[in-house]
């Protein structure tokens, strides 16, 4: 019996081109068993995709992208959370 499962990948950018360089990655999925461990932050020094594009050519669809953030006059240089954000996912077909 085959069964269609997610998989969510998020993407954090280098800034809001879709081919600049991946700066920070997490993937959650739903097609690994329960027993099977999900990724952990830092668990690899190679993100899965350069960048959003390729990942887009490999089958994962948008589902958000990022507002740009707003820099007000003075605190332009302060640190903040990652601002180039993209949230994607694609369905996988496993066999149980």
């Amino acid at each position: 019996m085959s069964i269609i499962r997610q998989q969510i990948l998020i993407l954090n950018i280098a800034d809001p081109n879709l081919e600049s360089q991946t700066v920070a990655w997490a993937l959650y999925d739903g097609a690994k068993a329960e027993n099977e461990p999900q990724m952990t932050t830092g668990d690899s020094d190679v993100p899965p995709y350069p960048n959003v594009l390729a990942a887009m050519r490999d089958g994962w669809n948008v589902l958000q992208v990022p507002a740009l953030p707003h820099y007000f006059s003075g605190h332009e240089h302060e640190s903040n959370h990652l601002p180039y954000e993209y949230v994607l996912e694609r369905k996988v077909v496993i066999d149980e």
